[in-house]
């Protein structure tokens, strides 16, 4: 079987990039696969032809809904009702029609906390799973990130279903976090397709200005003169709904905010409306992106910096995904460095909410041996007043150390060495994360090549020198002008827009 044949004919491409034929073809001789390609590099292929040219299910674990909605969306066009996403989005009776249908799909995509539903997996055990894919899998890793708990539980359900082969991709990942990956899901004679994260058509800016007034207007001259489409990313969901106003009240037109605390429906639309070119421009949290596959993203623009270079990476490769020339500029003020601070301490939870907590279990617990899961659940979230992120944590930890044993949390498992472990491990992860700020806040203030400088963080030296490369080597900033005036065909009122999107009118 010649490869370049069959994704002709699925695909239509005459030629694979850089990276995805060495990684398809050790899928296809049954080598399980860690693979790290640039954003935008094209890792979806990676499972979606082996998919196509073999017989079972392809069972790909995904973090976000938005990109398990996009990949379904696009592999429906090939596949038709053979693909699926078994989310939140999905009805208890689509869900239950669904498991019973498995067989019957090419594709299967869930989230890694779908895959502790004993239902769901004694399903996926009685059919043949041909590929067992873990996309941004640099969530399995402690260190990286966007650790999240339950990708570490993902070895156990490789396990039950018979090893089959494991492609774990992502776009950013140092090499500690590789091998963390590797490890945690208990991977043998892996197969590593690790290609360099530079995307040389991004030009790297970063401008420095001394208040926020003047951050804000010179984030209003580069939106007037650069060529769109655009995406602004903030640190707060209150500065992407201050910001897109002010750019309104300022004249820009097709300009929408968006965050994770907006009604779904609404947020929906307005990736659809970006996606179709009906938005010029995004102001949004780092919830906007992952699942937005836009070839056509001219400009990236940080009006806060991400906590880590890593999400600094993956939010600058949402521009220029069909190669070509596009920007990333970093606005910087004195005042910025505060609310990444703030940003990694609301993500995890203090030594006083650990106390209070544990102080309420035992409290709780006074008469019982045991407390069942579901009992403990509503005292963190109404009693300690701990958010699901937080509950997630703690759960994970003292599944670790065996507090919580099939669903069950033991009561004389609660001791102050329990305890003063967790606060360590909070601190452990902090102190982590400080470093990665650290390092993120030294790359921002070096005077060489931002590019250069980038790449050494994961191992890597630049290929070639672009001829728009970073602040500090030049950019011609007149190569990004915007060419032509365009005419809004945007209305800011979403509800109306839905009503219409759906064929509803309004009251007269």
């Amino acid at each position: 079987m010649k490869l370049e044949n069959s994704l002709y004919q699925w695909f239509g491409y005459r030629t694979f990039r850089s990276g995805q034929k060495e990684v398809i073809e050790d899928l296809l001789k049954g080598n399980s696969v860690v693979a790290m390609l640039p954003t935008g590099g094209g890792k979806s292929l990676c499972y979606q032809l082996p998919g196509l040219v073999q017989d079972g299910t392809v069972l790909i674990v995904s973090p976000l809904l938005s990109l398990m909605e996009d990949q379904v969306t696009q592999l429906k066009y090939i596949v038709k009702n053979q693909v699926i996403a078994l989310n939140s989005f999905r009805t208890m009776i689509e869900k239950k029609e669904a498991m019973r249908r498995l067989h019957s799909y090419k594709f299967v995509f869930v989230s890694p906390e779908m895959l502790q539903s004993d239902m769901l997996l004694k399903e996926l055990r009685k059919i043949h799973i041909s590929l067992f894919v873990v996309d941004e899998a640099h969530c399995i890793s402690q260190w990286g990130y966007d650790f999240r708990t339950d990708y570490k539980k993902l070895d156990q359900v490789i396990a039950s279903m018979g090893y089959p082969p494991v492609l774990a991709l992502t776009a950013t990942a140092t090499k500690e976090v590789l091998q963390d990956i590797i490890e945690s899901l208990h991977l043998k004679d892996v197969k590593q397709h690790l290609h360099s994260i530079d995307r040389p058509n991004i030009a790297m800016k970063i401008k420095f200005v001394q208040t926020i007034q003047e951050k804000k207007e010179v984030l209003l001259s580069h939106v007037k003169y650069l060529q769109g489409p655009g995406i602004i990313y903030c640190s707060s969901r209150a500065w992407t709904e201050r910001l897109a106003a002010y750019l309104r009240d300022e004249g820009i037109d097709d300009v929408a905010h968006y965050h994770g605390g907006m009604e779904h429906e609404e947020r929906m639309l307005i990736q659809q409306q970006f996606m179709n070119d009906q938005l010029q421009l995004v102001v949004c949290t780092s919830a906007f992106g992952m699942g937005v596959n836009k070839q056509n993203t001219r400009y990236i623009i940080h009006f806060h910096y991400p906590i880590n270079i890593e999400s600094y990476l993956q939010e600058i490769g949402r521009a220029g995904r069909d190669g070509e020339p596009s920007i990333a500029i970093l606005l910087c003020s004195p005042l910025d460095h505060d609310l990444p601070l703030s940003i990694i301490e609301e993500e995890l939870p203090n030594e006083q909410q650990i106390r209070f907590l544990f102080s309420l279990l035992r409290e709780t617990t006074l008469q019982n041996k045991v407390l069942s899961l579901e009992d403990v659940e509503e005292i963190c979230y109404n009693a300690a007043g701990l958010n699901e992120q937080y509950w997630r944590f703690i759960r994970y930890h003292f599944e670790k150390m065996k507090i919580i044993q099939r669903r069950k949390l033991i009561i004389e498992s609660l001791s102050d060495e329990a305890e003063q472990k967790l606060i360590t491990e909070v601190r452990t992860r902090l102190c982590n994360k400080y470093g990665q700020l650290e390092t993120m806040k030294e790359w921002i203030w070096r005077t060489d090549c931002k590019r250069e400088a980038i790449l050494s963080e994961f191992g890597y030296t630049k290929e070639m020198q672009p001829e728009n490369c970073c602040t500090y080597c030049g950019i011609h900033m007149e190569d990004y002008k915007k060419k032509k005036a365009r005419q809004s065909v945007f209305d800011y009122n979403w509800e109306t827009e839905l009503q219409l999107l759906f064929g509803f009118r309004g009251k007269e």
